[in-house]
């Protein structure tokens, strides 16, 4: 028996082996039968080093995907033959070698013969496997070697461990066939240069996808908290506050070890595996799927960039969700900023060996903690770890974006204006809940205004709920943003500027790009059935609609989104109204009232307050819609100067209130764009440059009457903010008395209507409309008072017109009888 034949027999011995025990977890891509069919070349698969076990799954991953086999030969130019897979460096002369690469033999003489045969040409398709994903740690265990496939090269003992442990979870890439001839062709005349250049090629496309895949190495977590005080910065707060307690420099150092130990995370390989297959069943158990959106982009991107996911907060469940869905996609999960208030027995050290990193509401009055948690973060950020935390601070109580919070991002941009040479991104991503889990608690805590505190026996109540629906989550990814570029284009001269917290270009970065980060979230929103019925049925005066008219609502609104969407990478949902229906009757979130004249579509007063959660989730994407229709209430014709004068200084705020993008088009383009579409769906009648709403009795017009009752509770709490403000001076009130006399005239308006919606006079709505008006010039504070001039009492009087004469009558009264009470007291 030939060598070759005895070759032959181990081979295919050692493949119904490896087969019987061998799954393949992931795949990338979903379909490699794209990549590596229809090409008219010879395929040779490319793996990193000539592993037995890598050569073994091979063959079996293709046979069974019906793939050409890697074991075949090819036969090129003159009779040459290869074998149909190559290795770019040998595993076993690399250890004996360490810092030098012996090339792969036959990848050189393939090189020759092309060289010498120029009509030859062959498709080099990179193949990486790895057996167990994990970061390799400066001082690891021998748990860890049989358990992970990390950066450095195992010996065949260990080899065969990893196969028997992590067979089962075997993840396997398929990478671009790239043509060799092609590759050749931009190299250089000299041979031996040109055999370099592509091996160096071929070093980085898996260095970076290992990249991708586990990160860079893991430092271990005393060794990086070792590595941060030994920073100058920390050794000179350090020192200061020595000075200030009285104490010598090792107290203070003691203490910065301390800071270091409360902070940083302990991500550890066998716990994210052991989470994303407890959370993989959890996900089925509670959700019908993940769905998720423009991944692709953080591919293009993972590898050589450091990463910053930053995703709306909307549940707890965001910090697994996210870390599942990246680790699911192949992805390296990121080191997650959470609060301290997480930090709690049983809960605390699961989620920092899962990648969180814990920090304190506020580092006010205490440097040396400032000091340690900014150089921690930077230590992470420079090493090419990604990193997640929300810039909204905390979780949305009322479904709609959050003010940006500046300390992370600030820290952020400090640490990548010390060491600007690798680039980075943040990837905005929005997370939208068909159910939210924590949906009763925040209807308590919009009622009392009061949040109860996290605890172990708290977050295990949830578990109660486990039997119910929860329907399904929409991921997805926003337009990535390149810091480099944004700052470049922004502030040209940032480069040659220090970081430090007095910095001019870091006091105008900061609000700025928190700003178009959330903007961008926003942008990829998703509709879900449960948002659409919400935002219709709350619309109408009882909370109880027609299903007929719920149907023809339903169809208008995801026509206005698939003719005028209101951001560049909306979501639509898939099948129709009778679908979208019957989903939020399946959650609970609606009931049916048969009735034989046709069925009823109501929500009871306690899932009211929860429906305005999942309509103020897409509000900001009809917010241009439902101003304009809104502007018809009170006026059955508006000539387009008119309706423009009308709607101008209000949308601005809106803008600001919802993080809608002030794109390059002006306001009287969009509004055209909006009156052209109302026209396509009936909604208005056109008449030259004057346009009406329909007859009374045409369903078109209660189809805009809804539509205009979206935005009426935003109108309107500006409307008694302004009012309010109105009654006193210019520079006689503080902000902090007119958000609390806002709120109180709020509150008073929903229970006088006999409404149950706490989140209508939620506080924090107003702070972030004065927000707003303060970052567009219309207020401003002096002396710790409020201060306006000429143009907020005329955009006042304009916008009074909006508003039929009952409502406007109810909220001047309203606000005069507040303003006539505090006045008297």
């Amino acid at each position: 028996m030939s060598e070759t034949s005895i070759q032959g027999f181990w081979q295919r011995l050692g493949c119904r082996l490896l087969g019987v025990w061998l799954r393949f977890r992931s795949i990338d891509p979903e379909d490699p039968k794209t990549l590596v069919t229809g090409h008219d070349r010879p395929i040779i698969y490319i793996l990193p080093v000539s592993a037995l076990s890598d050569r073994l799954a091979l063959s079996i991953f293709c046979q069974r995907l019906g793939l050409p086999s890697p074991d075949n030969q090819i036969s090129l130019a003159n009779g040459r033959r290869f074998p149909a897979h190559m290795a770019l460096f040998d595993a076993t002369h690399y250890r004996r070698h360490r810092g030098h690469v012996d090339r792969s033999t036959s990848l050189d003489q393939l090189i020759t013969v092309l060289e010498e045969y120029p009509d030859s040409d062959v498709e080099l398709v990179p193949v990486t496997l790895f057996w167990g994903r994990a970061p390799q740690r400066e001082r690891v265990g021998l748990r860890h070697l049989l358990t992970a496939d990390g950066w450095s090269l195992v010996g065949r003992l260990q080899r065969l461990a990893g196969v028997i442990i992590n067979g089962r979870s075997l993840e396997i890439r398929l990478g671009e066939p790239a043509s060799l001839r092609t590759l050749m062709a931009h190299g250089d005349v000299d041979e031996q240069f040109n055999r370099i250049r592509i091996t160096r090629f071929l070093r980085r496309y898996f260095r970076r996808v290992r990249l991708q895949a586990i990160g860079p190495d893991l430092s271990h977590r005393r060794t990086l908290i070792r590595r941060v005080l030994r920073q100058p910065a920390v050794l000179a707060a350090a020192h200061d506050s020595a000075l200030e307690r009285g104490e010598k420099d090792e107290r203070a150092l003691q203490r910065a070890e301390r800071y270091g130990f409360e902070i940083a995370a302990n991500m550890s390989a066998p716990v994210l595996r052991f989470l994303y297959q407890a959370l993989g069943r959890l996900w089925n158990r509670l959700y019908d799927g993940v769905d998720v959106h423009g991944i692709e982009d953080v591919e293009a991107l993972a590898g050589t960039h450091e990463l910053v996911y930053v995703p709306c907060h909307r549940s707890h469940i965001d910090y697994l969700l996210l870390s599942y869905v990246l680790y699911q996609q192949g992805l390296m999960p990121p080191h997650i900023a959470a609060g301290r208030n997480l930090d709690m027995p049983l809960i605390g050290p699961l989620l920092r060996r899962a990648g969180a990193f814990f920090m304190r509401r506020s580092f006010k009055g205490n440097r040396l903690y400032a000091a340690v948690f900014n150089e921690y973060l930077h230590q992470l950020l420079s090493q090419g770890h990604p990193v997640e935390y929300f810039i909204e601070g905390g979780r949305s109580r009322t479904g709609r974006m959050l003010s940006p919070k500046p300390g992370m991002l600030s820290m952020t941009l400090r640490s990548h204006a010390r060491a600007p040479g690798r680039e980075m991104a943040f990837v905005p991503i929005y997370i939208g809940y068909e159910k939210v889990l924590e949906s009763n608690a925040y209807i308590r805590e919009l009622r009392t205004g009061k949040k109860r505190k996290e605890t172990p026996l708290g977050l295990l109540r949830v578990l109660r709920h486990l039997r119910q629906p929860f329907g399904r989550v929409q991921v997805s990814v926003g337009e990535p943003l390149v810091l480099g570029s944004y700052l470049d284009q922004r502030f040209p001269d940032w480069r040659s500027q220090e970081a430090g917290s007095e910095a001019d270009w870091l006091r105008e970065a900061v609000p700025e790009l928190s700003l178009e980060i959330a903007t961008r979230i926003n942008h990829a929103a998703a509709l879900t059935p449960i948002s659409m019925v919400a935002l219709t049925i709350l619309a109408t005066p009882h909370r109880t609609i027609e299903i007929d008219l719920l149907m023809r609502q339903l169809k208008t609104l995801y026509a206005l989104q698939a003719q005028l969407p209101g951001g560049k990478r909306v979501r639509l949902p898939e099948q129709g109204p009778p679908e979208w229906l019957a989903r939020s009757e399946y959650l609970g979130m609606v009931s049916r009232i048969e009735h034989s004249l046709g069925d009823l579509i109501t929500v009871s007063d306690e899932r009211a307050p929860l429906l305005t959660w999942y309509r103020n989730n897409v509000l900001h994407l009809f917010a241009l819609h439902a101003l304009v229709a809104f502007a018809f209430r009170n006026n059955a014709r508006l000539d387009f100067m008119t309706l423009e004068r009308l709607l101008a200084p209000i949308w601005p705020a809106l803008q600001q209130e919802f993080f809608i993008e002030a794109d390059d088009k002006d306001f009287t383009e969009h509004l055209r764009g909006v009156l052209d579409v109302f026209i396509a769906l009936g909604l208005l009648k056109g008449n030259g440059d004057t346009w009406q709403r329909p007859e009374t009795g045409d369903e078109a017009r209660e189809r805009l009457y809804l539509l205009g009752r979206a935005i009426q509770p935003t109108l309107e709490r500006g409307f008694i903010l302004f009012s309010t403000l109105m009654h006193y001076p210019s520079g006689t009130i503080s902000r902090e008395m007119l958000e609390a006399q806002s709120q109180l005239l709020a509150e008073r308006l929903t229970r006088l209507q006999g409404l149950n919606a706490p989140e209508f006079f939620d506080r924090r709505l107003f702070a972030g409309l004065l927000d707003s008006l303060e970052r567009d010039g219309w207020l401003w504070q002096s002396q710790e008072k409020l201060n306006f001039d000429a143009r907020l009492p005329e955009a006042l009087m304009k916008s009074r017109t909006l508003f039929d004469p009952a409502l406007r009558h109810r909220l001047t009264e309203l606000t005069a009888g507040r303003s006539h009470t505090e006045s008297s007291a």
